[in-house]
């Protein structure tokens, strides 16, 4: 089977074929006789009836300083492809979340992966709202007196951006820390969106464990140890990533979170969990594919390829 595929992802150039889960996809989407396209989300448009996208065919390569080629620009209309991957990191904000209204309107006759509607309806740390009983006590809420109540309630806490990623705007917060109001002003001040606090897990410190599902099923986890003085373990802010098993309670979340995921199209998911608690359910553009590819010697691109194969198969 050859398929036609269009990556939708930010500039190939800067990124690092060691470590980017995009790269290591089209490698082995190339490794199975599939043909590549690429484009920026930029470049993407919709025009009378078609969704357009100007960008190049692809070829990738495991060589540092030269691991792509582009042949000759083209404005492609994106229903005559297999499959699109929709892969640029947000954030999810209003520039992504059209990117999602443009491409259900190929989806499902071009397969998207991940399925553009619940990507934009199931969001990292929404989606885990459905499943209260697995998470940290959480709130979401844009009003300082109620973010001052649950830290009253729950002692030491974590804020964050609702939509955020990578770690950035993540603080830990001390149950006497004095600047929850400072903080609270600063995110008021960037945008209109509520803040998500999270009762502060311990555990954080022998690290926050990424476990890769492909089709709702999970196939190996890494764990990401946050480098000395810091509370965030994200490998974009210097998380070190190691081996590690998963454990029955791993098991025990994935089985509860995998049918929705599949059922929902959400094929190359990673969930983040600490200690015994899952926080956040990672479906826009999930990465941790090369580092578990290494520590356990297994093909986990193989895997998703299979899976979306079998889809378009069926």
């Amino acid at each position: 089977m050859s398929l036609k595929i269009a990556f939708q992802m930010d500039p190939i150039g800067p990124i690092d074929i060691d470590a980017d889960s995009t790269f290591r996809i089209a490698e082995e989407a190339q490794a199975r006789g599939h043909t590549l396209f690429y484009y920026t989300p930029d470049k993407l448009s919709y025009d009378q009836g078609k969704v357009m996208a100007r960008g190049w065919p692809l070829s990738v390569q495991r060589v540092q300083g030269d691991h792509f080629a582009l042949s000759e620009e083209a404005n492609v209309d994106l229903a005559d492809f297999d499959v699109v991957w929709l892969r640029q990191d947000p954030p999810f904000d209003m520039g992504y979340i059209t990117t999602t209204h443009i491409l259900d309107m190929i989806h499902p006759k071009t397969l998207v992966v991940n399925d553009p509607f619940w990507v934009r309806n199931y969001p990292e740390k929404l989606l885990v709202l459905q499943f209260p009983d697995l998470t940290p006590p959480t709130m979401i809420a844009r009003d300082l007196a109620t973010l001052r109540a649950f830290r009253e309630a729950h002692g030491d806490v974590i804020l964050k951006p609702l939509y955020g990623n990578g770690g950035a705007g993540v603080f830990k917060l001390a149950h006497a820390d004095s600047n929850l109001a400072s903080l609270h002003e600063l995110f008021s001040g960037i945008n209109r969106e509520p803040l998500i606090m999270q009762k502060f897990l311990p555990a954080v410190s022998k690290g926050d464990k990424r476990v890769i599902l492909v089709d709702g099923e999970p196939v190996g986890a890494i764990n990401r140890v946050p480098a000395a003085g810091e509370t965030r373990s994200n490998m974009h802010v210097g998380g070190r990533p190691e081996k590690v098993e998963l454990t029955e309670r791993d098991r025990e979340i994935c089985a509860r979170i995998g049918p929705l995921l599949r059922e929902k199209g959400q094929v190359f998911v990673g969930i983040d969990v600490i200690g015994d608690w899952l926080t956040e359910i990672n479906v826009t553009s999930p990465t941790g594919i090369q580092e578990l590819e290494r520590f356990d010697d297994v093909n986990i691109a193989e895997k998703i390829w299979q899976a979306i194969e079998g889809r378009r198969a069926g």
